[in-house]
Order: structure tokens, then sequence, then C-alpha cells
């Protein structure tokens, strides 16, 4: 696999909540001696307190992200005529504090478990402002959701249907539901987050069977309405995920109101909302263009108006799912760096000639337990020196964990000051999102605090796991 490419310029101090170009949060600024301060508070106060690693979460950032989208979408769905809700995906990151700003913020709750549903209702989330996901949901979870009174479950096949109908009767309550097609549009940054190709687990098709049938998703729509224990909502569709171009949302919208319509042919059944999901990619390189809120709400708006129109139905109320584009940039992981050692390699230059290379590993101490995605997706963060100011000349580094793994790499490319040394503090940005959400202890590492900075403060939110934390469920 080909090296990915090496950013060569800092993105710090950043120019704010979705600037072009940074992946930092719009709290971190440069101070005069070089070191890095998010939200006024800086990195080695941090460490001192929080210790190493440390997810660090900058309140103010993710709040204002929460607006723009909510504000951009609000504003171009009400110029074609439309509501729109804006349920922050909590798959990305979910606290108890973190589902409390989304919710003070306007944004709804999307769930995709029942231990994510317990956390949004610990918020104080109210449950018609949460929404449950899931592929494979468990009896006790949709029970749950019934007696929480969520305002959507999301169901993903035709046997979920029927159990959840057996569920409420049992309950003696009608369950909102929305079905989750898959329109063969799909977008993303790796194929496992590309979620609406056919062969994959989620949802169901919109296109016809081998013998040429009812399609999947239609089927599961009639037979949602065919059963009294259900209110059919509307339709669910999302295409992936760090999508950075808008045309897969206008297309799967597209057929998303095809369907929709048809199904209106056949039962009579106009549904009133659809959801277009999630997948709104983010800077995380120096360079990088995110994809803004504004000019996506605008282009989606008027497509979903023009196919309205073209097919002489009217304008449902929308949802979008927003999660890693809310809490992603919001984030970074301090570390502590510890040993650093240059390896020489032979490597093929451009011509294919043979050449020698030699790239600084810096170990830090954390690793693919606190963020599997390089590991896992191969995906490419980016990582500065936070500590300290230096002169040294940059070279070729990676940043490694001190797992015993390989492949337990934390920023495959980056270019970091020669002097890099034991007890440096290193910052990796924009992980905000999947970082903690799939953090493991691997190798019986305890999994970092997630700290929040505010107006020159910091406070926990998600304290540090301890070994005596890791003991009591080892029952011998």
């Amino acid at each position: 696999m080909p090296e990915p490419a090496v950013p060569t310029a800092s993105a710090l101090p950043s120019g704010g909540p979705g600037a072009a170009g940074t992946p930092w949060s719009s709290g971190a600024r440069r101070r005069t001696d070089g070191e890095l301060e998010v939200a006024g508070v800086a990195v080695s106060e941090l460490a001192a307190e929080h210790g190493t690693p440390a997810y660090v979460l900058d309140e103010a950032d993710f709040r204002a992200r929460a607006r723009a989208y909510r504000s951009a979408f609000e504003a171009a769905f009400e110029q074609v005529g439309a509501g729109v809700d804006v349920y922050y995906a909590g798959k990305a990151l979910l606290t108890v504090a973190v589902a409390r700003w989304a919710t003070q913020e306007g944004l709804r709750v999307d769930t995709a478990s029942g231990g994510e549903l317990a956390v949004a209702l610990r918020a104080g989330v109210p449950g018609a402002a949460i929404g449950l996901h899931g592929n494979n949901k468990s009896d006790a979870e949709v029970l749950a959701a019934l007696d929480a009174g969520v305002g959507r479950l999301i169901v993903d096949s035709l046997v979920e249907i029927e159990r959840v109908a057996d569920l409420a009767a049992s309950r003696g309550v009608v369950a909102p539901v929305m079905v989750r097609v898959t329109t063969g549009v799909h977008a993303g940054g790796h194929e496992y987050i590309s979620t609406a190709h056919e062969d994959q687990k989620f949802g169901l098709s919109v296109n016809p069977g081998p013998d040429g049938g009812t399609s999947p998703a239609l089927a599961a729509l009639e037979a949602v309405v065919a059963r009294p224990e259900l209110e059919l909502l509307g339709i669910h569709s999302h295409i992936g995920s760090q999508i950075l171009d808008p045309s897969g949302f206008e297309a799967a919208a597209r057929v998303v109101l095809q369907l929709r319509a048809d199904l209106a042919t056949r039962t009579g059944v106009l549904v009133d909302e659809v959801d277009l999901g999630g997948g709104y990619g983010i800077a995380y390189l120096p360079g990088d263009e995110a994809l803004e809120p504004g000019p996506v709400a605008l282009s989606v708006a008027q497509v979903v108006a023009a196919v309205s129109h073209q097919l002489g139905t009217p304008l449902p109320r929308f949802s979008i799912e927003p999660g890693r584009a809310v809490v992603g940039p919001a984030g970074l992981t301090l570390y502590t760096v510890g040993t650093v050692k240059p390896v020489t390699v032979s490597s093929p230059d451009a011509s294919g000639e043979a050449a020698t290379l030699t790239r600084l590993y810096v170990s830090v101490d954390g690793g693919m337990s606190d963020n599997i995605r390089p590991a896992l997706y191969g995906a490419d963060y980016h990582a500065e020196i936070v500590g300290r100011a230096s002169s040294a000349a940059k070279v070729l580094s990676r940043v490694v964990g001190k797992h015993c793994e390989s492949g337990d790499i934390v920023v495959h490319q980056v270019m970091l000051p020669g002097d890099v040394r034991a007890g440096d503090l290193l910052a990796v940005a924009a992980t905000g999102a999947y970082g903690r959400s799939m953090a493991s202890n691997y190798n019986a590492l305890t999994r970092p605090p997630v700290v929040a900075v505010a107006d020159g403060a910091s406070r926990v939110l998600v304290r540090r796991e301890t070994v005596d934390d890791l003991l009591a469920l080892d029952q011998g």
C-alpha cells in the first residue's frame, strides 16, 4: 500500500469552527512560548492535572458546530417550505455531558444501542427526541426504547418489523418506526464505512430482487403499514461516512423520495418523514477541506424540492444525523512521548529505484486502544509537539503506540521536530469522534479520561479507568 501524503504545515492557530484547512478546534492556539492551549487551558496544565493520554474536548467548539448544522439546515429547508430535525449521532462520542450539550443546542440524539440509549436518558434527553438504530436490536433494547417513549425506532429487516410489532403489542403501545433502506448510493473514506452498497449488513435494498418483483425496501414498508402496532413515520437512508462531496446525499434523496412516492401509489400511505443520515466529512490533515454545512444544506434542499415537484408529492419533514462533523474537530488526544528511535529502511523512490529512507519512530503512552481507526481503516491524522517551541528541522516521523502490535500506529506519516524527546507532549488533532467510543482495554491498558475545556478551565466528563476497574470485572 502506498504511503500517505506527509503534511508539512502546522494548522495552528485555527480560524474557527469549520475553518478551511485546519483539523484543530477553534479554541486551539499556540502561545508565544510555543505551548498549545485549548480554550485558554495550557496542555501542560491538562497533563499535570489529568495525566496522559487524555481526550480533550473543546466545549465551545462542539456547541458552535452543533449550532452551525442546525441553523444551516433549518434555513435551507425553510426556503423550500420543509421542516428539518438535526440528530446528533451519538455513536461518534456519547457521554452524559455531550448529550446535554447537543440537546441544549437544539439537536436531538441518535443512539445505536441500549447503552447509548441509557446515556441519553441519563442526560435528561426526552424520549421523544431520541432515535434508536441497530441491525440486531435485542428484545430488551426494543422494550427499553418503547418504555422510554423514543420518538423513532429505525427497523432494519423484515424479521425485526414483526418482532417490534409483537413487542409493542405486549406493552400495549404503538411503536413509531422508520425503515432503513439501502439506496445503492455509497460514499465515504473506506469500504467498511460506506453503508449504502448492497453487500453489507444494514438496511433493505430499494432494488428489486432476482425475480424482478417488489424490492425488499418496499416490501418492508408495506409490512409496517399492515401492522396496527406500528406507526410508519418514514424512510431512513445513510450512505457512508467521511463524505466530502454532497452529490451523494442528493442522489440518495432522489431514490428515497421516489420510493416514498411508489409506496403512496401502492398503499395510499404517503409517509411524513425522510431521514438522509449523516457522514459529513471533516478535515483530518492540514489543508483538508471539510464539508461545510451551509452549502451542502442548500444543495440538498434544492434537490429534494425539485424532485418532490417532479413526483407531484408534497415535501416531507426531513432529518439528518451529523456526529463526526460536530464532535470530531472539537477533540484532540494528548499524549506523552516515550521512546524515540530512527529506523532506516530501503524503499523505492518515484522512479522505482531503491532508496534509503530514515523514519523517526515516536512512541507515545497510548495507541490503538485509544484510537483504533488508523489500524482498522488506515485513517490519517495530524500530530504536533505541543508542550514547547522547537527550532529543530522537521523530520519524517511515525507516531506509534505502546501495544504489542506492529500495526499499533497512531499517525502514519507526519513531520515532527528532529529534537523530539521523551517527556514531550504530543497532540493528535480531530480525535473527538470514534476515539473514546471505539476504545478498548487491549493489553490491559486503561481507557483515558474525557476532559472538557471551556473558558480557561477544565473538568472531567468521564474519569480515567484504573487497574482496579479492570480487576473488578475479573471474577478469578
